[in-house]
């Protein structure tokens, strides 16, 4: 007789397990081969009264019916869809799950309840790393023993012979009580009990997905007091894993290549519409080939300390005098600005930090992915920045000379390019250097940049370390940014410029860009390298904080700059994360026309003192909208056609004016 071996893979974190197995070993279960039996579902599960099931991908009408069959029941529910564990992972798997069980009929929840109530039913939702098994153990009250295993999850495409499964079944006590101490040992270790009130509160999809306390990993943590969650992050991507989130990226990659499906979702394949998409994904490739040489890869690998521009290795070691050069261009063309006219000081330090974190964009993918894994927040990592204002500000040649600094080209795409699959596909495509989108008009900003920037879980699931930021140019047509592109955007809004016939004298830009070099930057990376992975480190910590990567990078620049010259402009500075996202920071415009309004026209105010209200008539509709789009949450203000009422406590503390006695602070 042929031997089968059933092979059961237990925790791979555990040196001993109580099954006795070292790290390194997997357990081989060594079993005969006696016949094969053609079998319904039912028949494999009568005759016995009590289940411990393992499935990792399940159907709850089929759960339901099996459940049936038997008066007591254990089942363990895993997911192949959570890769790492982390927090965010394990939440949203067990919501889906309690959501999944409550949206079936209303007499199969009821059963459900009233099962675990009395003890008959306990179901388990994965909190870690489960095994791959599916196993299901069978117990008799007349001494029977039998356990089934095998590739069939726990649900009717798998048991009812419409898809090829692997099924076997051993009988008797030495299985059973090896099957059954796995069970056992993956229930206490890995997963989580849910509750008859878990299914029982919230009717609607919001509720299922808010109410966290009542998931099953918050009992666990109520009970334990304290409970560790250890993603797998530490560690390279399994191959398995990898593949997948390959085969995803790729699968995305075809979808609009592919051909539409008919009224009833199918595709009609013929030799003809395989050739026809065979030439769609050549010309994609081809185009993608294209983009590539015409668009710079800056591949930033951490691990080995190494920076790549087109698969060139960059000497990270240039030579002082050579930094000193670029660094004395860059003073040379931030000075430039003092001709401008309007408030130029202002001008200067919004650009020196917007350069600040242009420099720091190659490193914000990585930092993103790591904050994903670790249940960090993403919002002191953007991807997106947006120059808008005055026309004739500089803002082109502006990021052009920022972008040369750094890989020694200037390229950008025109703003009818720009859509949010154009974009995207982009992004995909170049690695680490910005991509610059000049000239974007309001209509174009609010139809395909808003999406693009909310989209946070770009590059998350396929795991992309390198994909660039986007900086977006726009004149005053841009009038207000909201508070969720404010969130997640480096905002620099410019209100200083020149004249026609003086941009046609200068010859500040086109020195500076026909001279500079990339030394600063090459410099700038090797330090950068130093301190980033000690960055990532506290993203993996439990501290409340995130890393600063913006003032780690300022920090660099500034000292770069304090070694090649003698005195220091004002506008470079130490920089911090309140200095992009501080309140003062992000409505210093919004303050400024209200201070400007309280000094010409203190009639278009009215100061309620008895109710605390400030009230503010704009005069027009439109300018009450944009200023309500800045205005922070603290102040509560809402607004009523051409006034703006808000917290008069809260209005003279942001605006800086007492209002009570009609003065200045």
């Amino acid at each position: 007789m042929a031997n089968y071996t059933a092979l059961s893979l237990l925790d791979n974190e555990q040196e001993q397990t109580q099954h006795g197995n070292a790290k390194g070993q997997i357990d081989a279960v060594k079993a005969e081969f006696i016949e094969t039996q053609s079998l319904s579902w039912e028949e494999l599960f009568d005759g016995f009264d009590k289940l411990y099931a393992i499935t990792y991908s399940s159907g709850v009408d089929f759960v339901c019916k099996l459940l049936r069959k038997f008066d007591n029941a254990q089942i363990i529910f895993g997911s192949e869809n959570v890769m790492s564990f982390t927090f965010q992972e394990i939440t949203a798997y067990q919501s889906k799950m309690i959501e999944r069980l409550k949206e079936k009929s209303s007499k199969n929840k009821t059963d459900l309840i009233s099962r675990i109530d009395d003890g008959a039913l306990k179901l388990f939702v994965a909190r870690k790393q489960l095994s791959h098994e599916k196993i299901y153990i069978l117990e008799s009250t007349d001494g029977r023993k039998r356990v089934v295993m095998g590739s069939a999850n726990m649900s009717n495409s798998a048991f009812s012979g419409s898809q090829r499964e692997n099924i076997c079944y051993m009988d008797g006590d030495r299985a059973f009580d090896w099957y059954l101490g796995c069970f056992e040992e993956l229930k206490q270790n890995s997963s989580d009990n849910i509750s008859a009130k878990a299914l029982i509160v919230g009717d609607s999809t919001e509720n299922a997905e808010t109410n966290i306390e009542e998931l099953p990993i918050s009992h666990t943590v109520k009970y334990n007091k304290v409970l560790a969650i250890e993603p797998n992050v530490s560690r390279e991507l399994g191959e398995e894993i990898q593949f997948v989130l390959d085969v995803k990226s790729l699968a995305g990659k075809y979808a609009p290549l592919m051909p539409k499906t008919d009224k009833k979702g199918k595709i009609m394949l013929s030799p003809e519409i395989v050739k026809l998409t065979r030439r769609k994904i050549a010309d994609n490739l081809t185009q993608e080939k294209e983009l590539r040489s015409e668009y710079p890869q800056l591949v930033i690998n951490i691990q080995a300390s190494t920076v790549t521009l087109n698969d060139n290795i960059l000497d990270l070691n240039p030579s002082k005098e050579d930094v000193a050069n670029d660094v004395s261009l860059f003073i040379e063309y931030m000075n430039g600005y003092e001709r401008f006219h309007g408030d130029v000081e202002l001008m200067q330090e919004r650009y020196f930090e917007f350069a600040n974190w242009f420099f720091a964009t190659p490193f914000m993918a990585t930092m993103r992915n790591y904050a994903v894994m670790n249940n960090q927040v993403l919002l002191p990592y953007p991807v997106f920045g947006l120059v808008y204002g005055k026309s004739k500000a500089g803002k082109t040649s502006f990021l052009e000379t920022l972008l040369k600094m750094m890989i020694g080209q200037k390229t950008k795409i025109p703003a009818p390019d720009f859509t949010r699959s154009s974009i995207e596909g982009l992004r995909r495509t170049v690695k680490g250097a910005p991509i610059i989108v000049d000239d974007l008009t309001q209509s174009r900003f609010l139809a395909h940049a808003v999406e693009t920037i909310k989209n946070d879980d770009f590059g998350v699931a396929d795991r992309l370390m390198h994909y660039p930021a986007v900086i977006i140019s726009a004149n005053e047509d841009v009038k207000a940014v909201s508070p969720e592109i404010v969130r997640r955007t480096i905002i620099c809004r410019v209100e200083a410029g020149l004249k026609n016939t003086e941009i046609m004298k200068s010859n500040t830009v086109r020195k500076v860009q026909r001279n500079v070099g990339t030394a600063f930057y090459r410099e700038y990376l090797r330090r950068m390298l130093e301190i980033v992975p000690d960055l990532i480190n506290d993203l993996k910590s439990e501290d409340d904080f995130a890393p600063d990567i913006l003032e780690s990078s300022s920090n660099i620049i500034f000292d770069i700059i304090g070694n090649c010259i003698a005195q220091m402009p004002f506008y470079v500075r130490k920089l911090n994360l309140e200095h992009y996202f501080g309140e003062k920071i992000t409505g210093q415009y919004v303050i400024k026309a209200i201070c400007n309004a309280w000094r010409i026209n203190k009639k278009a105010f009215i100061v309620d003192k008895k109710t605390g209200q400030l009230r503010y008539n704009t005069g027009d509709f439109h300018e009450a909208n944009r200023i309500m789009k800045e205005l922070p949450e603290d102040l509560e203000a809402h607004k009523s056609r051409d006034w703006i009422v808000m917290d008069l406590a809260q209005a003279c503390e942001f605006f800086g004016i007492n209002f009570k006695k009609r003065t200045l602070f």
